[in-house]
């Protein structure tokens, strides 16, 4: 029978979900795909006295803590990930009762929860607009013929949350001048020039980029005239 690695020390007990489904070494049972690994041999959860134990996935982490809280015995899973060469959790092994009371305790305060995070979506919206209207006035700032809608459009488009677009960027998020003039530069790139086309077109990047420099020069310079 093939040894399983060792997974690493945790506070508790630990199943492992074996990428191979292994036999016990004490019951000869099998092949299972949860185990625990006792003196470097593989035993079924039934062997290990974790059977009565029902399997609750990693996901809802309210759930998994409240559930380990009610529980008197419970055990993590992880699996090996070859790609990465480490093991990383699943989920949880615990009473189904606990998981009963868990379930009834995060049905009670759900409410409490969707408000929470209604707030807490609000809350970002207007921070979003703010950090919108900021960009847009530092555009307008720097490049002060460029018309106000454009501005606002391309503040819009580099500050979009979760984007990881330059306005995201710590640079972005603090105003650098850099940053702002990046999205800028960007803007005008596939907007202004046939940028978008030569990529379509099988041109590489930076012999694109090479062959609209002009356009995008002149646009900059065309927007930070001050009149």
């Amino acid at each position: 029978m093939a040894a399983l690695a060792t997974p690493p020390p945790r506070t508790g007990l630990v199943v492992v979900q074996a990428l191979r489904k292994k036999h016990c070494a004490e019951c000869r049972g099998g092949p299972v795909g949860l185990l625990m690994l006792a003196e470097g041999a593989p035993r079924c959860l039934d062997c290990a006295d974790l059977g009565h134990l029902v399997f609750l996935p990693r996901g809802d982490t309210a759930l998994t803590r409240r559930a380990r809280e009610e529980s008197s015995l419970s055990a993590v899973v992880v699996r090996f990930n070859r790609r990465k060469s480490r093991y990383e959790r699943q989920g949880v092994l615990v009473e189904e009762a606990a998981l009963a009371r868990a379930e009834e305790r995060c049905l009670g305060d759900a409410e409490v929860r969707r408000r929470r995070r209604a707030r807490d979506a609000r809350r970002r919206a207007v921070e979003d607009v703010r950090f919108t209207d900021a960009f847009a006035t530092e555009i307008r700032r720097l490049f002060p013929a460029c018309p106000a809608e454009r501005a606002r459009e391309i503040a819009a488009h580099a500050s979009l949350r979760g984007s990881g677009r330059v306005g995201r960027s710590a640079a972005g998020r603090a105003l650098s001048e850099f940053a702002v003039t990046s999205a800028v530069i960007a803007s005008i790139r596939h907007v202004d020039t046939p940028y978008d086309q030569f990529l379509m077109s099988g041109l590489g990047r930076y012999e694109a980029r090479r062959r609209i420099a002009g356009v995008v020069e002149a646009r900059l310079r065309e927007w930070r005239a001050t009149g």
